[in-house]
């Protein structure tokens, strides 16, 4: 071997891993932003839909250091994204996370009919029909059961993209309201450690309650131990939210609690006064508070 080449190539080696690496290679800073637009579009060949991404970014965010952060997907962001760096925050109580909202392009009739396919785990054809005579749309317009697919796009199209583009690390967190406290939910028991901290608020289990609600409190009360990484959980829902919904949270919340599984920390609140829109600011500061906590 010619040792007089070895400085060359060890630079060329060195400078190899230096730039494969992803901590050092080139992300996006997210100075200059306009917080009132969206920060990205992605077009999903899987669910065949374009979604919105908003994002919030902790105060000491700097492409200059090798610093990486938690990352929480936040549902229906484009509803949500207001509050992320608002008075309800208490950024204080929190470690650095940065947090990624992720909703629907389309507006109106046309996003909700998404947030019902996208969201829910299991088709309801009863639940089609009585949304479709709600919204006043034609028959077969509503599909619901489209969970499979939605994860599988955050898994292999959105936040592959964030993890390219922006300086996260392996600890994702999830949280979604309604509809969307419903996918969360159904993350929680499907995403096989893929995410690790999970905010279910307000959680729209009467819509899949004997095919998603009943068999998850089945395997609560059978299964003794669950094999998961370490997986912190919380749970709200308002106080004058629909009784249904509220005895659903309730029954779900106890049989997890009374599983006492060791590897999974879970905190669950009703919000006093609160109903199903008003209680979106306080049940994002909690998850945030109980999951992200200093």
């Amino acid at each position: 071997m010619n040792f007089l080449k070895l400085p060359n190539l060890l630079f060329t080696t060195f400078s190899f891993l230096i730039f494969c690496n992803p901590i050092f290679s080139q992300k996006l800073d997210p100075e200059g932003r306009d917080f009132f637009k969206p920060d990205h579009i992605i077009k999903s060949e899987i669910t065949n839909k374009e979604y919105f991404i908003h994002m919030s970014f902790p105060k000491n965010y700097s492409i200059q250091d090798s610093i990486t952060y938690p990352v929480l997907y936040v549902l229906d962001g484009k509803s949500t994204f207001g509050y992320f760096e608002s008075s309800y925050i208490d950024s204080e109580k929190i470690e650095d996370v940065i947090l990624v909202g992720i909703s629907h392009k389309v507006n109106g009739v046309e996003s909700k009919i998404n947030r019902f396919n996208d969201y829910t785990p299991y088709r309801d054809t009863i639940t089609d029909k009585r949304i479709e005579k709600k919204f006043d749309v034609e028959k077969g317009t509503i599909k619901t059961g489209g969970a499979v697919k939605f994860l599988e796009c955050l898994k292999k199209e959105i936040i592959p993209f964030i993890e390219k583009h922006y300086k996260t690390n392996s600890d994702r967190g999830i949280s979604g309201h309604s509809l969307g406290g419903l996918f969360t939910a159904y993350c929680f028991l499907n995403s096989e450690n893929y995410f690790i901290r999970f905010g279910i608020n307000s959680p729209s289990f009467q819509l899949n309650e004997e095919i998603f609600l009943e068999p998850a409190i089945v395997k609560f009360t059978n299964n003794k131990t669950w094999n998961i990484e370490p997986t912190k959980v919380f749970i709200s829902t308002g106080e004058n939210e629909s009784p249904m919904m509220v005895s659903n949270m309730i029954k779900f919340s106890l049989y997890l609690k009374k599983s006492n599984y060791e590897n999974i920390d879970m905190n669950w609140k009703i919000y006093r006064n609160e109903s199903h829109t008003s209680v979106i600011p306080f049940s994002l500061n909690g998850t945030l508070i109980n999951l992200y906590g200093k």
